[in-house]
């Protein structure tokens, strides 16, 4: 199977980065539910958007999030899914008082981020969709 890769243009150089991104609410609760969902959705998509970023593949669960991301090359790992985190975090909190209430913090301090190259991308998407 042959693997087409997109590339993608900026200042200085063209790339094509993937980064695989999971990371759970607080003590696992299954709270990432309904308008709840929908609105993480919505605001992962924004905060994309706004820094350049393309969502390949996303999949909310109630107990955690998953994202496909093609980002820049200045952006790490870490400055990727923090920003995810803390954003919707932020806003999540604001739009439903139920989150403040059941949780000290929205997001466990922790996440996993792989570079998607040692499969192909499709695997991946496959793999997150099957969740």
């Amino acid at each position: 199977m042959a693997v087409t890769r997109t590339v993608r243009r900026f200042s200085g150089g063209v790339c094509d980065l993937g980064l695989h991104l999971v990371w759970c609410p607080k003590y696992r609760r299954e709270v990432l539910v309904g308008a709840v969902a929908e609105r993480l959705e919505e605001l992962i998509r924004q905060k994309a958007a706004e820094r350049g970023w393309e969502i390949a593949s996303l999949e909310v669960e109630p107990d955690q999030v998953q994202v496909l991301v093609k980002h820049d090359p200045k952006s790490s790992a870490s400055h990727v899914a923090n920003q995810f985190k803390g954003f919707t975090s932020r806003v999540l909190r604001e739009e439903f008082p139920q989150l403040r209430s059941r949780l000290p913090t929205l997001w466990s301090s922790s996440y996993f981020a792989a570079s998607v190259g040692a499969v192909s991308e499709e695997a991946v998407r496959q793999y997150v969709e099957a969740q």
